[in-house]
């Protein structure tokens, strides 16, 4: 098997080095980034098993760059801060980052939580299934009913937030959080427009399974 590849985005020279070294005497292969702006062209153009991703970082912050990557990758993202507030982690945590270790940390904790992390993802197999429709999550495919329809990479999360969340009703809010981020600015009417979008590559599948919620928004049921 292909040794993981991981992006440590630290501006730190010291500790980026250390981490560089430990992840890759376990076998991890890595790159290293101590700045913000070059660390989201690498998440993005390239492709990654991990982030190990600072806060404080120069040209473009941490909790930015986590939005901007999540905005179009599911790619697992470990946040390293000396940050230890409660209103810090949530931030982390609710920009898309799947886990935050303050800093001073142990490294011997930080390998058990990239493990974990790892556990996880073998156990969810990436593949949501709702109503003839099927998602598959790390190859970011899409089918209906057995046939593969092309999304862009908005439609692609929005359709996944909403099949991940079966049966649970989403605001226009909720949803703008969790697929646009915090960053975003504009109308909510977006999420009514990639909607419409949505149904309408997808079909009559899509416009059973897709549901509007009058006056909140909207939910995904078989």
């Amino acid at each position: 098997m292909d040794a993981k590849r991981v992006l440590i985005v630290e501006d730190e020279v010291h500790l980026a080095r250390f981490l560089q070294l430990e992840l890759e005497h376990e076998g991890f292969r890595t790159h290293i980034c101590h700045d913000g702006r070059e660390g989201l062209a690498l998440a993005l153009t390239q492709t990654w098993d991990l982030i190990l991703l600072d806060i404080m970082l120069p040209s473009l912050d941490g909790i930015e760059l986590c939005r901007r990557v999540r905005a179009e990758k599911d790619v697992p993202i470990i946040m390293l801060t000396a940050r230890d507030s409660v209103s810090d982690k949530v931030l982390g945590l609710d920009s898309g980052a799947d886990d935050y270790v303050t800093k001073p940390f142990a490294i011997e904790e930080l390998l058990a939580r990239i493990r974990a992390l790892f556990r996880k993802e073998r156990r969810d197999a990436g593949v949501y299934e709702c109503g003839g429709i099927r998602i598959d999550v790390k190859g970011r495919r899409v089918f209906v009913q057995g046939r593969e329809v092309d999304l862009t990479a908005r439609e692609f999360d929005l359709l996944a937030f909403l099949v991940r969340n079966k049966n649970h009703v989403m605001s226009r809010d909720v949803i703008l959080d969790r697929v646009w981020g915090y960053a975003y600015t504009g109308d909510s009417n977006v999420v009514d427009v990639y909607i419409r979008y949505l149904r309408s590559k997808l079909g009559p599948v899509g416009e059973k399974v897709i549901q509007t919620v009058r006056g909140v928004g909207y939910v995904a049921r078989e």
